[in-house]
């Protein structure tokens, strides 16, 4: 009974030890009712942290970290070595735990200065009630605001009516006359004044004329200063039923900063620099301000000193509290003494570099290359050039069989630095082994089945292509590899439009998939011949752009003829001199045998007779003459094939009969051009063809012919 007894005490501190992994609840679903977010009070802090931070030393003597300092053992071990003495766990265990700084007199929040300035604005400075007299206005605003359906911008409208009603008066409840609340001189720090110059009554008037004869001159003070504690202490008094005319969502005392939560030591890490000189972390450095400050305070009030003292350093503390927050805040420029280099808590999480953009949602991982992007119309739209010295980093973990078991072994002797190589071979207990270092040739002949061989990226492997903004699913797509000379990223200037990309020093991103499941997968469900339409309404979106029109408008003209030895040249420009091409009968025979230009693009959209592929579609292009623009003109032909201007393209069979192409017939956006013909009638990969035939044929033509 005593081992069971003891071996459940283990399982059960096992689960109650910290650790980074996430919380598995297992006692099954709940429904959730309602969230509400707010920020911590003085005795939340307290009650989360694990110990308080009274001491401003780091370290003691032996290099130990001091009790009840700002890296004390409990909030978290200080480096590899160290252990918490809180859960026990070591660094890579322990995510740290939180302490807390009891301040000597409260200070602002600089994060809600703003609202507890428009606060300070509708309550009395006395008796803290809401500034509204009319008593069925306020039953008005009341129950506007705890109608159950209001939404949050509209309680935020009616809190605002309530500010707007409540002006500088005598208070209808203590008779106390109240003036503006409004921030202080920027000299003076974070500051809140309260302005009673205009609100002051005949009695002032009386006594100043009743003093007028005497020598000294009376000077009456109408502007008082709101200092943290004064305000705290009106915020306590404020009720329950003016929290909801202002919507607050909780007691407005949580918005004065009364006990100051430290971070845990692992985010903050302190790191010797040769001796006995530590590096601290930013953090470390404002808090360590904190706590000196705190402490002479301590003392002055204790002691009973002069009140002049006292408050110069309650405005140190509020400007050291504030850099802990936003180290940017306006209220510190004109401070002494603040280093530039600190960052508050505030700098951490915000910007590019901050946590969230820098560090969680774009995060640097294994197996991705960015660089500079390039066109190339010689590759296929499905295809990506990589560079060799990308190709050499990123690596894929192909596992020995029979039919590869050759081509690793030639691999692993190539090594690392020699393409197409290999970087490691992981065994089948997981032992890896560096190709760097050791007798390849050993290695090579020692290479058995169900070893998996790290080797460098080769033409067809699965990578996936990113450019950011991801804005909708076809930012990333997977492409075919294909290894290259030179150090940019390359693809087809067809695939531009769904990822948005110019070629004026944008960077993209290459993800290397590292298993058959997730290759095949990219391949299926996220290759650019399967998403050549873009999913919100259908229409192509991988389409000619740019000087692929530009050659398709020049070709098709009506007066463009070609010989023989040209005509087979240009259908040699299709696919790269390896593709086989029937050539159709001539246009004219006598007294040369001439080809067409439209004969040249009917032989692109089906170049032999074993393609199947029979195109048939009508488009009217942008130089199209309607009949009405006929009539004007007085042409008597009012057939629409018979276009003056040659803008009606029809296609019949796969054979361009008339029509100039242009961007209508072949260009995104247009449902009835001729990729989405093709996909409709055929597949993409009857699309994917004729793009990769045209912009292999459109880069050299006009790169001979100009425009």
């Amino acid at each position: 009974m005593a081992m069971e007894a003891a071996a459940r005490w283990q399982v059960e501190e096992q689960k109650l030890r910290c650790t980074k992994e996430p919380f598995v609840d297992d006692a099954g679903t709940d429904r959730i009712k309602s969230i509400q977010f707010s920020t911590l009070s003085g005795n939340e802090v307290r009650g989360s942290a694990d110990v308080q931070v009274w001491n401003s030393r780091f370290y003691d003597a032996t290099h130990k970290p001091v009790p009840g300092g700002l890296l004390d053992t409990r909030m978290g071990a200080t480096n590899k070595f160290g252990e918490c003495t809180t859960c026990y766990g070591s660094y890579t265990e322990c995510p740290g735990h939180f302490g807390y700084i009891k301040l000597a007199l409260p200070v602002f929040n600089v994060g809600f200065f703003t609202n507890i300035l428009n606060m300070l604005k509708c309550i009395c400075k006395r008796c803290s009630r809401v500034l509204l007299a009319d008593g069925e206005l306020r039953q008005e605003f009341l129950k506007k605001t705890r109608n159950p359906r209001a939404e949050a911008q509209h309680k935020s409208i009616i809190a605002k009516n309530v500010r707007d009603k409540c002006k500088p008066c005598r208070c209808p409840y203590c008779g106390f006359m109240n003036g503006v609340a409004k921030k202080g001189p920027k000299t003076g720090g974070l500051n809140i004044v309260h302005d009673c110059s205009k609100t002051l009554d005949g009695n002032a008037e009386e006594l100043r004329s009743a003093l007028s004869h005497k020598k000294e001159k009376l000077s009456i003070n109408s502007v008082h200063l709101l200092d943290p504690q004064t305000v705290l202490s009106l915020f306590k008094r404020i009720t329950d039923e003016d929290c909801e005319l202002l919507n607050l969502g909780d007691r407005p005392e949580k918005l004065i900063i009364t006990e100051i939560a430290v971070p845990p030591v692992p985010i903050r890490p302190s790191v010797f620099a040769g001796g006995a000189k530590s590096n601290e972390d930013s953090i470390t450095i404002i808090l360590k301000n904190i706590v000196n400050s705190n402490s002479i305070i301590k003392d002055f009030l204790q002691k009973g000193e002069e009140l002049v003292k006292c408050f110069n350093w309650w405005q140190e503390l509020q400007l050291q509290v504030v850099e802990y927050v936003n180290s940017d805040a306006p209220c510190l420029t004109a401070s002494q003494n603040r280093d530039p280099k600190s960052r508050g808590l505030i700098q951490r999480l915000k910007g590019k570099t901050g946590r969230f953009r820098g560090n969680l949602s774009g995060k640097r991982t294994e197996y991705t290359g960015r660089t500079v992007i390039s066109p190339d119309p010689n590759l296929k739209i499905t295809e990506v050039a990589i560079p060799v010295l990308m190709a050499q980093v990123l690596t894929y973990p192909e596992r020995v069989s029979c039919h590869n078991i050759e081509k690793l072994r030639q691999c692993i002797r190539n090594g690392p630095s020699k393409h197409p190589g290999a970087n490691f071979v992981i065994k089948p207990d997981g032992s890896k082994l560096n190709l760097k270092y050791g007798d390849r040739q050993i290695t090579a002949r020692d290479l058995k089945y169900g070893f998996k061989v790290e080797r460098h990226l080769e033409d067809g492997d699965i990578v996936l292509f990113n450019r950011q903004p991801s804005l909708h699913r076809m930012s990333i797509m997977s492409h075919r590899a294909r290894i290259m000379p030179w150090r940019t990223l390359r693809f087809n200037e067809s695939v531009c439009n769904p990822y948005n990309a110019d070629f004026d020093g944008d960077e993209m991103n290459l993800h290397v998939l590292q298993t058959e499941e997730a290759r095949t997968e990219a391949f299926m469900l996220m290759g650019v011949q399967n998403n050549l339409c873009t999913p919100k309404n259908g229409e192509i979106l991988v389409a000619s752009t740019q000087d692929f029109l530009t050659s398709s408008f020049l070709v098709t003209r009506k007066d463009t003829f070609y010989d023989r030895s040209y005509f087979s040249l240009l259908c040699s420009y299709l696919g790269d001199a390896i593709e086989s091409i029937d050539l159709p009968t001539p246009a004219l025979i006598k007294p040369i045998e001439l080809w067409t230009g439209k004969q040249l693009f009917s032989v692109l959209v089906r170049p032999n007779a074993c393609i199947k592929v029979f195109l048939n579609l009508t488009v009217e292009e942008k130089i199209y003459m309607k009949r009405k623009e006929r009539d004007k003109k007085e042409v008597t032909v009012l057939e629409e094939t018979m276009c003056p201007n040659d803008g009606f393209v029809y296609f019949r069979n796969s054979e361009l009969l008339c029509g100039q192409v242009g961007k209508k017939t072949l260009g995104n956006g247009n449902n009835e051009g001729m990729f989405s013909v093709l996909i409709r009638d055929y597949n993409s990969h009857a699309a994917a063809s004729c793009m990769n035939r045209l912009a292999k044929f459109s880069a050299r033509f006009i790169g001979n012919h100009g425009f």
